[in-house]
């Protein structure tokens, strides 16, 4: 099938490759602009733009699809479908009906839940058991289009939303090369009305760590916002990222370090063991290694 390819995170690039690897024409690859970044604030190809380019393709990277000028450009690529992964803008009509089969997205979620930008986030932070990938033929609304293919994947219990993220990833670039190899075939199933969920962006001020709740909901946020932005606390006036962690089966006073080799937390209810942290300016570590530099003998109090 003659593709284009609109995409432009690292959860992206993976389904890129997939296709290029199935035999598909990549008619042009869209992406968002290169932005500033690092110490020297120099443009930044996102990593979709970059590996296209190490694929000889084309790229565009405009602002808005909104233009008349910019839907015929898309239009005049005259492609069977378009493949939609984490792209960043808002596609109008004329865009989404401008392909033969329209436009699939690769939603990673089990859609209706977690409709929106962070639905991999969510789904940790919630407790959800399980999540997955939905293939959608793409309409005006969000997310709301009908399902293409849905298959589901547990959560583990200690899995991280990098983890999860690297995992659909890969997921989607299976599913969305085999929905275009059966596409003509496939019946659109209409997203049931019941069951909807917003997956809002992740807003920094979730980060911060109150050890006063129970534990289960602090080893949520710890692994639902790992690795970015960072469940964090302050201790030694410095903040500290909690980037992994693990319930562990004791009870004590919020906040207070139960058993230095392991780094064994209390909660509001339970306690958490701390295996991943990072202090500012520096790599993160795991909780053995960081103790070797950083002691946090039992008794200690952590996060105020």
């Amino acid at each position: 099938m003659r593709v284009i390819f609109m995409g432009t995170p690292e959860f992206s690039v993976p389904v890129l490759d997939a296709l290029v690897e199935a035999g598909h024409e990549i008619a042009a690859v869209y992406c968002q602009p290169p932005r500033p970044a690092g110490r020297g604030k120099k443009d930044r190809p996102t990593p979709v733009h970059a590996r296209a380019l190490e694929l000889g393709l084309e790229v565009r990277h405009p602002v808005r699809l909104k233009g008349e000028d910019e839907q015929a450009a898309f239009a005049a690529l005259d492609a069977d479908v378009a493949v939609v992964v984490a792209y960043g803008l808002i596609l109008p009509q004329p865009v989404l009906d401008a392909p033969r089969f329209g436009c699939l997205n690769i939603h990673a979620s089990l859609l209706p839940r977690w409709r929106g930008a962070a639905p991999i986030h969510r789904a940790i932070l919630s407790g959800d058991a399980e999540t997955g990938i939905c293939i959608m033929q793409m309409e005006a609304g969000l997310d709301t289009g009908p399902v293409l293919l849905r298959e589901a994947t547990p959560i583990g219990a200690e899995e991280l939303t990098s983890q999860l993220h690297d995992r659909l990833s890969v997921m989607g670039a299976r599913m969305i090369t085999q929905a275009l190899e059966h596409l003509p075939e496939l019946t659109p199933e209409p997203q049931p009305e019941e069951g909807v969920t917003y997956a809002a962006k992740i807003d920094k001020a979730e980060a911060r760590v109150d050890f006063t709740r129970p534990a289960e909901e602090i080893d949520r946020q710890i692994r639902g916002l790992s690795p970015f932005p960072g469940a964090w606390i302050e201790h030694d006036g410095q903040r500290l990222k909690l980037l992994a962690s693990r319930l562990a089966p004791v009870q004590g006073a919020p906040g207070e370090v139960l058993a230095a080799e392991g780094l064994v937390v209390a909660c509001g209810s339970g306690a958490v063991e701390l295996l991943v942290l990072q202090r500012a300016g520096k790599g993160a570590q795991e909780a053995e290694v960081f103790l070797r530099g950083h002691p946090l003998p039992a008794g200690t109090k952590l996060g105020g």
